[in-house]
């Protein structure tokens, strides 16, 4: 028997508030052995997008050391969030420092939570010598167009008056110019690598205000605030570079954080799950595979953008199923064909609180998957 036609990869992100993507990966190839038993080679490949679960996910592919750092959340609150270095390459997962879970004891506060916090994280790998930065944004609670981070890294956004404006989206609309005399002296030499779970513009109906402010407690109000600051840092940016931000493709993710770092530093954005793809080597774990499962909590037109599936699709082999397992399913069977997925199914066995389905998360990938190898592996070639 060609041991090649009974590799199933199971590729899932996290189900993010209830399982991680190693807990997903495992339940998945449970469900796989359930299944078929000895006849399957069930490959395990947890993932991520840039996002909650992106820094675990590198520093286990680059075996890099974790340690950690004091900071401040993006309400500037004192807390310690981890980075990880594997020879002179350094990782932050963002959120770490300025997430939404670290000010979920607070009233949100969208016009003042910043990325400052972020920007100490990578003050210390510069203080450490690293030569590349992997920074991963994604599920952060600020929206200051990234000041926050350069600020931290000593940058000053002044007024007319030459006085430093408010912190986070509150002071945008106040700038006049940028001072870069004080930047950290590594800054611009390093090479930073950002990880993206979105591609949304800065600015517009779906830029970070619109889409993403009202999550981070934007109103009606706070979003129009919010788009002019950010079109007006924008404009000063490209006075003061020449580089139009407001056309970078996911310049708007993570409150616009890309937008100075790519006006000012050496930056590169890339899909986050393609930073962990590259990074895992999925391409050569799934060179072989008669079937890919991957998954997350919510299915939709979003997973289309920058997220795992599409990642994991992208990398399939062109003929290799790929099946999605996810808690809600919300694109149409022709919408799913269309993007490349072989097809996605939902946990729920029925009508189901997502509490309820919280609870029994594990169970219910298990048994999900279990379902796709049964029906799938007959089609590959895989008998149990």
């Amino acid at each position: 028997m060609d041991q090649r036609k009974n590799v199933i990869v199971v590729a899932p992100d996290s189900f993010k508030g209830s399982r991680s993507a190693t807990e997903v990966a495992s339940a998945m190839a449970a469900g796989v052995r359930d299944a078929l038993g000895s006849s399957a080679v069930v490959v395990e490949c947890p993932l991520a997008d840039g996002g909650e679960g992106t820094l675990d996910a590198l520093a286990t592919a680059l075996d890099a050391a974790t340690s950690s750092v004091a900071t401040v959340d993006a309400l500037g609150r004192k807390r310690h969030a981890r980075v990880a270095i594997s020879g002179r390459t350094g990782v932050i997962e963002a959120a770490e420092a300025n997430g939404l879970p670290h000010v979920s004891d607070a009233e949100l506060q969208p016009m003042r939570a910043d990325s400052y916090g972020v920007g100490l994280l990578a003050r210390r790998l510069l203080d450490d010598d690293v030569t590349e930065i992997l920074l991963c944004i994604g599920g952060s609670a600020s929206n200051d167009g990234g000041t926050g981070f350069l600020s931290a890294l000593g940058a000053r956004f002044l007024d007319n008056d030459g006085h430093e404006v408010a912190s986070g989206a509150a002071g945008l609309t106040d700038i006049a110019r940028i001072d870069l005399t004080q930047l950290h002296p590594r800054a611009q030499q390093v090479r930073i690598r950002v990880a993206l779970d979105v591609d949304n513009p800065l600015l517009g109906t779906h830029g970070a205000a619109a889409v993403f402010g009202p999550q981070k407690g934007a109103t009606a109000e706070d979003v129009k605030a919010i788009d002019a600051g950010l079109a007006h840092l924008a404009s000063i940016l490209a006075a003061e570079t020449g580089i139009d931000v407001t056309e970078i493709p996911g310049a708007g993710a993570a409150g616009g954080l890309p937008a100075c770092l790519s006006a000012f530093l050496d930056v590169r954005l890339m899909p986050g799950s393609d930073m962990v793809l590259n990074a895992v080597g999925f391409d050569r774990l799934c060179a072989d595979a008669a079937l890919v499962i991957t998954g997350e909590g919510s299915f939709d037109s979003q997973s289309l953008r920058g997220k795992v599936v599409a990642g994991v699709r992208r990398a399939a082999p062109p003929h290799c199923p790929v099946v999605v397992i996810a808690g809600r399913v919300g694109l149409t069977p022709q919408q799913t064909r269309d993007a490349g997925i072989t097809a996605a199914l939902s946990i729920a066995a029925g009508p189901a609180q997502l509490s309820e389905m919280s609870i029994a998360t594990t169970e219910l990938v298990r048994n999900t998957a279990a379902t796709v190898a049964s029906m799938f592996g007959k089609f590959a070639g895989i008998n149990s």
